[in-house]
């Protein structure tokens, strides 16, 4: 894990790429999870059976929302801001899935830090996130991750 000692310096990790984080597992119980708290049902997510008969992957895969949002927790993984009183996720650009995530798969993440600018009261940060799998050679899911990094005053 990266730790930044100062919101101030953030601006100096322009360049760097923090990571990988450790392997997640993303299994049928993951899935199924998501599917329910995001009423995506689709069968090639959630129906086993079905997915290894008609399914072109052999069975279920992970949706591309799940994948994507695992980049948010990941973060949190690569980089702790010491003197930081918030960090805020304000979305996504450049979002691209390169692959499937068939249920079963391990998942991991690294961050390029693209940009960093002075926003009011902190700093606005995008980091290029790199989702790969244990079973694919290219990435999974590739996408610019944008986040508001706000200093604690009272820690200064």
């Amino acid at each position: 894990m990266r730790v930044i000692e100062d919101v101030a310096t953030l601006p100096d990790t322009i360049g760097e790429v923090w990571g990988p984080t450790d392997w997640q597992t993303v299994d049928q119980d993951r899935v199924t999870s998501f599917a329910d708290v995001t009423n995506d049902h689709q069968w090639i997510h959630v129906d086993t059976e079905r997915a290894a008969a008609d399914s072109p992957f052999g069975g279920t895969i992970a949706h591309g929302a799940l994948t994507l949002s695992l980049c948010t927790a990941m973060v949190a993984d690569l980089v702790r801001v010491r003197n930081a009183k918030s960090v805020i996720n304000l979305g996504f650009d450049r979002v691209r899935f390169s692959g499937t995530v068939p249920t079963g798969s391990r998942l991991r993440g690294s961050a390029e830090v693209r940009d960093v600018r002075r926003i009011p009261g902190g700093y606005r940060v995008v980091a290029r996130m790199t989702m790969s799998s244990d079973r694919s050679v290219r990435p999974v899911c590739v996408a610019d991750q944008i986040f508001a990094v706000f200093p604690d005053e009272a820690a200064a």
